[in-house]
């Protein structure tokens, strides 16, 4: 087997990758500066521990800000994110982290959009979200708790998302001593909005569904999506678990809005086809893009 060359990054992808994480971090900064300080929300991780201490030592100590508390907090998590996801990532982190604490400063002098805590948390949950978002997508990172997740959860009997959460619950509990109660609750909407449309943002909105059709009429199912639908399909080779009889499996990926006629296509054919139907994070082919276009 032939190995290819690790290809190194362009100048134009590199550029463009770096202006998305520029135009990320800006949008986590507005959010946090216009949004979340002036209404004492704030999120999780290492940038609601930020925002907490900016609270109670801003004033104590004037040349410490929220900027300057974000990147000091998450230069050892980047540390061992170069550790164990590499320079790339470390690299890109940093310079996420850093646009976001200059940008931010930069806005202290800002009136804020508004101090109506419910219209805050709302909309400087989908900003900051769409901000990390947009970090996370194109290789950075803005927050250094998964890291830490990912290093503990190999010796603890929990999954990352289950210490990211009990790390969070901390979290949004000491705020409701620092803010007050109403002001934690806040901070959990504001969370929670931030966290789904971080998810939308990394994932796309194209949303794709992966089926996995098992049908003894294989080649009528098959031409049939192809020419009614448009989509290729794969043919895979299967065995029945309880038959130990072969069978041909048919893969494909269509749109969201494509479900119901694919569905309609298989029971058409054969009404006992075995069909599964999957979310799918991600599709990348020139044919399909080109298919929804």
């Amino acid at each position: 087997m032939i190995k290819k060359k690790h290809k190194k990054e362009t100048f134009i992808h590199l550029f463009y990758r770096f202006v998305w994480i520029v135009i990320g971090a800006s949008l986590a900064a507005t959010s946090i500066e216009l949004f979340l300080i002036p209404n004492n929300i704030i999120d999780g991780g290492i940038i609601g521990v930020s925002l907490i201490l900016n609270s109670l030592l801003s004033e104590r100590v004037p040349f410490l800000n929220f900027g300057t508390i974000v990147v000091i907090l998450n230069l050892p998590f980047m540390y061992y994110g170069y550790k164990q996801i590499g320079k790339t990532f470390m690299v890109s982190s940093l310079f996420g982290i850093i646009c976001l604490a200059v940008v931010e400063s930069l806005l202290h002098h800002i009136e804020p959009f508004t101090d109506q805590a419910i219209l805050a948390a709302v909309f400087g949950g989908l900003i900051l979200g769409v901000g990390v978002g947009l970090v996370i997508r194109h290789g950075g990172s803005l927050d250094g708790t998964e890291i830490l997740g990912i290093l503990l959860t190999k010796n603890l009997p929990f999954s990352v998302g289950e210490f990211i959460m009990l790390i969070n619950i901390f979290i949004f509990g000491w705020a409701s001593f620092v803010f007050g109660i109403e002001e934690a609750m806040y901070s959990v909407m504001a969370y929670y909005i931030a966290f789904k449309t971080i998810d939308t943002v990394i994932q796309g909105l194209d949303e794709t569904k992966a089926v996995i059709i098992v049908s003894d009429y294989y080649e009528e199912v098959s031409e049939a999506i192809l020419n009614r639908l448009g989509r290729g399909t794969t043919k895979l080779k299967g065995k029945g678990g309880f038959t130990d009889n072969e069978k041909d499996v048919i893969y494909a990926v269509v749109t969201r809005l494509e479900v119901t006629k694919l569905k309609s296509i298989v029971d058409d054919i054969d009404p006992n086809a075995f069909l599964t139907i999957m979310d799918t994070h991600e599709t990348k082919g020139a044919r399909f893009k080109s298919a929804i276009h």
